[in-house]
């Protein structure tokens, strides 16, 4: 692939894309173009021919089509290693099984989590993620550190956010804890234990001040778990320490309809009309899901400037519902695509995040033109996440002044052949089987379908090794958890079908 005497997957100064078709700024058409990259940025992009640099190395990219890396708006890395964990699992159910699945991961673990969602995420044509981490009871430096490290290692962008709370699960939903037998509401109020908030706050603001990675890959962001997880104290005390550090706020809100019930019963209002009177929401604040948001609530983040994490794949599987992505859009709400964690999408694969995404906007409705267009899709997996991420001037987009973010697609792949329209066939027919090689930052993380940066026989030694460990330790906690289901399932699917309507 590569002429000249510079090794890609060492770095380069300099380098040509050359014979390429590259997907058009507009997300429409991808016609022929030559790519000049110096250093890890894109420098010019023109016409097939374009003089190279004697210096640069040339990069043959016949019968490839090059399209901006796709960007994970919402994703854990903690449940990469207990991944596809429950079968007819309802959010609630999850959460219920939530600590005993994840929790006692060491250092070491985080960073193979890390590891193993880069490889997963590269190797499927993605080269940035927001990754939401679990850190209860609180968050901890080493282990934040040890994800970052994870993710720079893979060469592989992130934002990497420690997950908190100052409530349990059963406490957050009311009147969960109090229909749970007395001895279990004794062991949990033991076994729960949740970090006090100004705890939490100064060790996340310690790893902000002294992070210790390039923020132009890997960052930090903030993450309360929801509004119903947290107290008012500790989300307004989350938003002035990421303003104060200018990074994101990212939150899941209006997942469900027990989210939103259980909303409205504690504040006599909804989630997202309680942050806002809070002064939470603002350009940096992202609500993940987003499912259950009224016309009002879409305004109130639109006018604030926030964006939407919208992840179809985990809300079908817990049967959470369908996002109203089009009228967000109609509000000015800034959309992102994720693909959540491996253990309630399954997958980390971007292309059917897109596709999912793209074909739920046309269950909602027979008016065809209210449904959301294949390039709209894919800008919304480049461009969008890019800017809910914290990267919006620099990635998303094939042009000049962008990082060198590129995935090769193979067109001699049966997903192109023949090739009719590129744009409906990367976001309808593409799987992550065309995707060939990936550059992120001008370097190959992914070449003709080898990884560069990460050994995946030694993930895959290390990973069973991890999950033996974590069934040993977290077994009593997970059969205790599985016991509860009928009682939390059957309270939760009261509490769902409690009138309740979103006014759109």
């Amino acid at each position: 692939m590569v002429r000249g005497a510079r090794v890609l997957n060492a770095g380069v100064q300099t380098a040509q894309i050359e014979g390429g078709s590259a997907l058009a700024a507009t997300m429409r058409g991808a016609p022929h173009a030559d790519i000049l990259i110096k250093d890890d940025t894109i420098a010019e992009v023109g016409p097939p021919g374009l003089e190279a640099p004697a210096e640069a190395a040339v990069i043959d990219a016949s019968d490839r089509l090059l399209i901006p890396g796709l960007i994970n708006a919402h994703t854990h890395s903690h449940g990469n290693i207990p991944r596809s964990m429950g079968d007819r699992w309802t959010l609630e159910l999850a959460l219920s099984a939530n600590s005993a699945i994840r929790s006692n991961q060491s250092d070491a673990d985080k960073y193979l989590g890390a590891q193993l969602g880069a490889a997963e995420l590269i190797r499927k044509g993605c080269t940035a993620c927001f990754d939401l981490v679990y850190e209860f009871p609180e968050p901890t430096i080493d282990g934040l550190t040890a994800l970052g490290q994870g993710y720079a290692d893979a060469g592989m962008r992130a934002v990497v956010a420690p997950l908190m709370a100052t409530q349990s699960f059963y406490a957050a939903i009311p009147g969960l804890l109090q229909a749970l037998p007395d001895h279990v509401q004794n062991a949990f109020g033991k076994s729960q234990r949740i970090s006090p908030s100004e705890r939490s706050l100064a060790v996340t603001r310690k790893a902000l001040h002294d992070w210790p990675f390039d923020r132009s890959r890997v960052k930090l962001g903030v993450a309360p778990h929801s509004p119903l997880h947290s107290s008012d104290e500790f989300l307004v005390g989350t938003q002035q320490l990421a303003r104060e550090f200018d990074v994101g706020v990212h939150t899941h809100l209006a997942e469900s309809k027990v989210q939103a019930v259980a909303g409205m019963r504690r504040y006599g209002k909804t989630l997202t009309a309680h942050l806002a009177d809070l002064g939470v929401l603002g350009p940096n604040f992202t609500a993940a899901h987003g499912l259950w948001l009224d016309r009002d609530d879409m305004k109130r983040l639109a006018d604030a400037g926030a964006s939407v994490a919208h992840n179809p794949a985990s809300n079908m599987r817990y049967g959470s519902g369908l996002a109203a992505v089009r009228l967000m859009l109609d509000c000015g709400l800034n959309v992102g695509w994720g693909t959540d964690s491996r253990s309630c999408s399954d997958n980390l694969n971007m292309f059917e995040a897109m596709r999912l995404a793209s074909f739920t906007s046309r269950v909602q409705g027979p008016d065809y033109q209210r449904w959301l267009t294949t390039d709209e899709a894919l800008g919304m997996a480049t461009v969008n996440s890019a800017r809910l991420l914290g990267f919006g001037d620099d990635l998303g987009l094939i042009a000049p002044g962008y990082k060198a973010d590129i995935v090769f697609l193979d067109l001699r792949n049966l997903n192109y052949i023949p090739l009719n329209s590129a744009v409906n066939q990367v976001v309808n027919a593409e799987d992550a089987t065309g995707v060939d090689s990936v550059m992120i930052g001008g370097r190959m993380v992914l070449d003709h379908g080898r990884l560069t940066t990460i050994d995946v026989d030694r993930l895959a030694h290390s990973a069973e090794a991890a999950m033996a460990r974590l069934w040993e330790v977290n077994g009593e906690a997970l059969e205790l958890a599985l016991r509860l289901e009928d009682v939390v399932g059957s309270f939760c699917v009261g509490l769902a079908q409690s009138p309740y309507h979103v006014h759109r």
